[in-house]
């Protein structure tokens, strides 16, 4: 969507004296037209003045003894409009080359003419002669039409070069017109806390007499603030929609250019645009490619971004909030924004816009189902409780992936089958069927996710075990043991997280308590073990012998100019208790594991046969196999043709219900789900 040009005005408004039309391109548009007109007739007079200079004129006796001497090649008799007749044509002059003659008739065409002519076989023809604007147009219009398309080309290269190198100045702001903007509150949910600290700007917008004659001040700028997907592009364009105003929308990115002083001026021609369309709503989308901390670099370069900041600060300064300009901006990276930006004037209001809890997911859910077709007995309840974790954009492409599996599928409806899988496939991704392994490589799988199973089951403070498969999803390169929490967590006890990562050792130790070997599957157990023991002991304190201190590194931004080599807060001596404490831990966690796994090894024999004759276990089957000692409710064997299908295969309607009836949610970032 282009810029809304100058002649452009707003239908809530007058037109301002300077939005009236641009005279002066009219007079120079009629100038032309003028000088196409008038300049081509007199050059075609011109022109054909000198082309008759050549002609040789005759008296009316001259061309009647021309005639009889043979020198008239050929005669036409035309009549002007005026009623005047005169004869053309060609004649010869014996030794010397054919020419052009013209003679004035004043008498009659009579017969003794016509019978001289006719006895020397010269040829008459007589015709009415043509006007002037047939006359002009068949000669002029030959080389009219070169000129006016090479006059076309070169007007659009130069509107081309006046977009790209004449123009780099001009903010490239997208106008969201009223028309196209359908967007309201009711398209967002999920996000109800966010929608009532915007509903004054809304207010505003709409009526700013009410709050101007109390001498209230609303906010000049929002930074909305959070994980990317959680809709605040979305909230702004329903804040625009709901106060039906105009929406300028920018990306921070566009206003860096590779000449310096480009973006300093796009910000400035943006506000401008923005008086102009007032009142209206200005969006910067990821302000922190342009919003970075200044620092002073090494050297004294020249930091085109630097110089946007500061214009944009600025310009911030120098708009009133009277004049009904609201900037909103968004950002996932609130650390890096400098601080002048953040201050109050500026943009007062900070709106954090979260992940979606339980009932935000059940609405994000309803309003994306509204577009696609749901079969009977669906419980989006259901879905949200095993889907913590999930942004509005997760939610959003689950809804598509569903209806995507189901049409695949040739159903009618979306069913909770569908749903299921494509939980799972935007957690944990897709089913990787087409890649090829040999059995042996099949069996250490099996007993490897086994033992994350048995461990994972056996354990009071674990997530429950949602799936055990030998097949490829995902970032797993050969299989993968998911789990889902039962709700949303907040926090993390230190029993929780041990028990995590003692589930983290369980492959490894099943697999040399079976084949007296082990493999370099268990390189991501290992690096997630070690991060989640390290942060145990230098975040959370969650160390006896070092105690309620942080020993983390700090995570800032490194700057030019500034140290960038840091040294520890702490001594060499904490430094070898840090590990020291992480190895204790470690080592306790992998002795746990061991006991389990030792006590339950009947049990990890036919958890690990089960997956090597079915592939995939959902969480009740190993409940099964720890309590029975065997799978009371067995699912589908696969068939060759599930080996070779890309699409990943759809478990029985019984089983799925079964993972449903217990809510389960993604792991945290702290605590991933063991895999391999």
């Amino acid at each position: 969507m282009s810029p809304p040009t100058k002649g452009t005005p707003s239908p809530r408004r007058p037109r301002k004296p300077d939005e009236e039309k641009d005279w002066g391109a009219i007079a120079r548009t009629i100038l032309i037209w003028v000088v196409f007109l008038v300049g081509f007739p007199l050059l075609y007079t011109h022109l054909n003045k000198v082309s008759l200079s050549s002609i040789k004129e005759y008296t009316y006796s001259q061309f009647l003894s021309a005639v009889q001497e043979g020198q008239i090649k050929t005669v036409n008799i035309a009549t002007e409009a005026s009623g005047n007749r005169y004869a053309h044509g060609e004649y010869i002059i014996p030794g010397k080359d054919a020419g052009k003659y013209r003679v004035f008739i004043d008498l009659s065409f009579d017969r003794a003419l016509a019978e001289e002519l006719i006895k020397r076989n010269i040829p008459i023809e007589i015709k009415p002669l043509s006007g002037f604007w047939t006359s002009f147009l068949t000669g002029v219009l030959p080389f009219l039409i070169p000129l006016l398309i090479l006059w076309f080309l070169f007007a659009r290269q130069m509107r081309s070069m006046g977009r790209g190198a004449l123009s780099f100045g001009k903010s490239r702001a997208r106008l969201l017109n009223r028309d196209k903007n359908k967007l309201t509150f009711k398209d967002v949910a999920g996000i109800e806390e966010a929608k009532d600290e915007v509903q004054e700007i809304v207010e505003f917008l709409k009526d700013p007499k009410r709050f101007q004659k109390l001498g209230g001040r609303i906010p000049k700028g929002v930074l909305m603030i959070g994980p990317p997907g959680t809709g605040k592009t979305l909230l702004a364009k329903a804040i625009a929609g709901e106060a039906d105003v105009p929406f300028f929308s920018i990306s921070g990115s566009d206003f860096v250019e590779m000449f310096v002083g480009v973006g300093a001026s796009r910000v400035r021609d943006m506000f401008e645009q923005g008086r102009k369309s007032a009142p209206c709503l200005i969006f910067i989308d990821e302000i922190d490619a342009v919003g970075r901390s200044r620092f002073s670099g090494i050297g004294g370069g020249h930091d085109e971004r630097e110089q946007t900041l500061n214009a944009l600060l600025v310009e911030m300064d120098g708009f009133d909030t009277q004049e009904g300009i609201i900037l909103i901006a968004a950002t996932n990276r609130p650390d890096v924004l400098d601080t002048a930006l953040l201050r109050p004037g500026r943009f007062d209001r900070q709106i954090v816009i979260d992940l979606p809890d339980l009932n935000g997911r059940e609405q994000i859910l309803k309003v994306h189902v509204q577009k696609v077709k749901l079969a009977d007995g669906v419980d989006l309840s259901v879905l949200a409780r095993g889907t913590p974790g999930f942004s509005g954009a997760d939610l959003a492409n689950l809804i598509n992936e569903a209806a995507l599996l189901a049409a695949r599928n040739y159903k009618k409806g979306i069913e909770m089958t569908e749903l299921e899988e494509a939980r799972d496939k935007v957690r944990f991704g897709r089913e990787r069927r087409s890649r090829v392994m040999d059995e042996k490589d099949k069996e250490i799988t099996a007993y490897h996710e086994a033992g994350h199973a048995i461990v994972m089951a056996s354990l009071e403070h674990t997530e429950p075990v949602h799936k055990v498969t030998i097949i490829p999803r995902g970032n797993a390169y050969l299989g993968a043991t998911m789990q889902l929490p039962e709700k949303d967590r907040y926090t993390y006890g230190r029993k929780k997280v041990l028990d995590e990562l003692a589930t983290y050792m369980g492959g490894r130790i099943a697999e040399e308590m079976t084949f007296g070997d082990i493999t370099s599957g268990a390189y991501s157990d290992i690096r997630s073990a070690t991060r989640l023991a390290r942060k145990m002991v230098c975040e959370w304190g969650m160390s006896e012998k070092l105690g309620f201190i942080e020993y983390a590194e700090r995570d800032e931004p490194v700057f030019i100019g500034r140290e960038i080599i840091h040294g520890h807060d702490f001594s060499e001596a904490t430094a070898v208790a840090i590990d020291q404490e992480v190895r204790r831990i470690i080592d306790e966690c992998y002795a746990c594991a061991s006991k389990i796994l030792a006590d339950s090894k009947d049990k990890l024999v036919v958890l690990a046969k089960a997956l090597l004759e079915y592939e995939t276990l959902d969480g009740e089957h190993v409940t099964e196999i720890i309590q029975h000692g065997k799978i009371l409710n067995p699912p589908r064997k696969p068939s060759p043709a599930d080996a070779k299908r890309k699409q990943p295969a759809v478990t029985t309607e019984k089983a799925n219900a079964r993972a449903t009836s217990k809510p389960v949610s993604p792991p945290p970032d702290t605590l991933p789900s063991p895999a391999v």
